[in-house]
């Protein structure tokens, strides 16, 4: 059985280098990914804590809700990207400051 801090600490991590991806990068494809990575360790860290409360189901439910929120965002977020692509041939969202007015 592994422990629940070793799972919180994991989920730590993955949220970290979700949160690196989306301060640091340019390009609208990484930006997601780093925002899918956190949204992961967001569940990784619900099912974790709703496991260690005499395996209550909250946590599952809530974690299964972020899987739908990600499904929407997933959606918004290509749409957005492939109209970003077609305006400027390119996917770096500092050409999206180009967009104004």
């Amino acid at each position: 059985m592994i422990p629940v801090s070793h799972i919180i600490a994991v989920g730590a991590a993955m949220f970290c280098i979700g949160l690196f991806a989306l301060l640091t990068r340019r390009n609208a494809v990484a930006v997601f990914m780093g925002i899918e990575l956190m949204l992961n360790a967001a569940n990784l860290n619900f099912v974790a804590f709703s496991h260690a409360h005499a395996h209550e189901i909250d946590g599952q439910v809530a974690a299964v809700f972020v899987i739908m929120l990600a499904a929407a965002e997933f959606a918004v977020a290509l749409a957005l990207i492939l109209s970003l692509y077609q305006m400027f041939r390119s996917v770096h969202l500092d050409d999206a400051d180009e967009m104004k007015g």
